[in-house]
């Protein structure tokens, strides 16, 4: 295909680019899915009515979760180190954890995960992105938040367990992390879209961010 056929007739221009815009689409499901319920999350398998006939579709209902990229007054991102079992890696990954409390808003679950993993609050809070994970098979949504006017505080909270117990933290400068994600030293995907972000973000000084809660779900 040539350019100008690819551009239809109008002297060879591509034709207009329609709405970049995520929209909700609904399309039915057949009969009564298939469960398998595990510790925080359930497998179910639809039958979807499509427009060409019916499909199996597994999808993995999961509670959502928030980030937090850090950062501090040097340009600096706090990475904490914890064991990923699914993977068999220890990975580096910034502050995140579930929305496993009914109704709480996605910025106080945010504010508790940084203090319990970290130590420390933030003054400023911005929403970097709102991504799903894995959409072809979760329904797993995060909120990455940026962080900043970082303080220690004295009281982390509740105690951490199992896999959290053996947190290791490191500030490194965020065009540092960057390079890390481009060289494949650094694998966690949420992680890798809050630094990007970030990234991206801070070249117009962060003014486009939008506040937290704005668009609260």
């Amino acid at each position: 295909m040539t350019a100008a056929s690819a551009g239809g007739s109008d002297g060879g221009r591509p034709a207009p680019v329609p709405e970049l815009r995520d929209v909700e689409q609904h399309w039915p499901v057949s009969g009564r899915p298939r469960r398998a319920k595990g510790a925080f999350v359930v497998l179910r398998t639809d039958r979807v009515r499509m427009p060409d006939g019916q499909a199996l579709r597994d999808v993995v209902e999961h509670p959502g979760a928030v980030a937090i990229v850090a950062l501090d007054e040097a340009g600096q991102v706090l990475l904490i180190r914890q064991y990923r079992h699914p993977v068999q890696r220890l990975l580096w990954e910034i502050p995140a954890g579930l929305r496993d409390v009914p109704g709480e808003p996605a910025r106080r679950t945010g504010e508790r995960e940084l203090r319990e993993e970290t130590g420390y609050a933030a003054r400023t809070w911005h929403v970097l992105t709102d991504c799903f994970t894995s959409p072809g098979i979760s329904t797993e949504r995060v909120t990455v938040f940026l962080a900043r006017g970082l303080t220690e505080v004295p009281e982390r909270g509740a105690p951490l367990r199992h896999e959290e117990a053996q947190l290791e933290s490191a500030w490194v400068p965020l065009d540092r992390a960057v390079q890390l994600f481009l060289a494949g030293e650094l694998h966690n995907g949420v992680t890798a879209m809050g630094i990007l972000a970030a990234y991206a973000a801070r070249q117009g000084g962060f003014a486009t961010l939008r506040e937290a809660g704005a668009g609260e779900r």
